[in-house]
């Protein structure tokens, strides 16, 4: 029995080694992709380009509405959450 009879490659054999190419290749791009993406990233970045403050108010709203804090207080704190974004200085509100 000859298998290997004129060394001639199985229509198998080469889609194997085409598909196994391409996902090396693929991953092998995918991977310096991902590294150079890091490596690039800002240190206050999260992924999908949201902030801290979205977390702070979406936690702010929350408490207002288990009834933790009142209006007043939410007002306040929205504000100092909101100057803390822009980097702007927060007053204290009393003339000094």
């Amino acid at each position: 029995m000859m298998f290997w009879y004129g060394a001639h490659w199985m229509w198998w054999q080469a889609s194997l080694m085409w598909v196994g190419m391409i996902a090396f290749w693929g991953l092998l791009i995918w991977g310096i992709y991902a590294l150079i993406s890091t490596a690039m990233r800002r240190p206050g970045d999260q992924p999908g380009g949201q902030q801290h403050g979205g977390d702070a108010r979406r936690i702010l709203d929350q408490r207002l509405a288990r009834g933790e804090i009142d209006a007043e207080e939410y007002r306040h704190l929205r504000d100092l959450i909101g100057s803390e974004q822009s980097g702007r200085p927060v007053s204290s509100g009393t003339n000094s």
